[in-house]
């Protein structure tokens, strides 16, 4: 059952605001990755504490203190479009499952992918080090 809207609003905008589209629908998701050419950064959102003090706030880091950026972003919502969240995974190979994630697609393969295990715990300087070595590694 998807979450209250009232609830995740705030949530969805930490990410909106810094020029992440968000898919609500499996066409939405079709139409941005089912034709891949250049690098596509998918973050899965969700309500949890580590989203919250961990991956939303180093997305904001990392692209705050980088030149290199991927062409194309994006964000579902876990938990709230359930099959836009779905249909994103289908896309992101044989990675499980994982709310909060974020991966770089370069031509549509999975060229960086950050689970839910590598943000548990850890600071938001630390996981924007990672998605920054990602875009530094695959971004032009």
């Amino acid at each position: 059952m998807p979450y209250p809207e009232l609830m995740i609003k705030p949530m969805r905008e930490e990410v909106t605001r810094l020029g992440v589209q968000e898919l609500k629908t499996v066409e939405d998701v079709d139409a941005a990755l089912a034709n891949p050419s250049g690098t596509t950064f998918v973050f899965v959102n969700s309500m949890c504490g580590c989203a919250a003090g961990g991956a939303r706030p180093a997305i904001a880091k990392a692209l705050a203190s980088t030149g290199k950026k991927p062409e194309k972003m994006y964000t579902v919502f876990a938990g709230q479009e359930l099959d836009a969240t779905a249909r994103v995974r289908s896309y992101l190979g044989e990675y499980q499952p994982s709310s909060p994630s974020a991966a770089l697609l370069k031509d549509g393969e999975v060229v960086a992918f950050i689970h839910r295990h590598q943000i548990e715990g850890r600071g938001p300087d630390q996981i924007a080090t990672d998605i920054v070595a990602a875009f530094e590694a695959h971004c032009a």
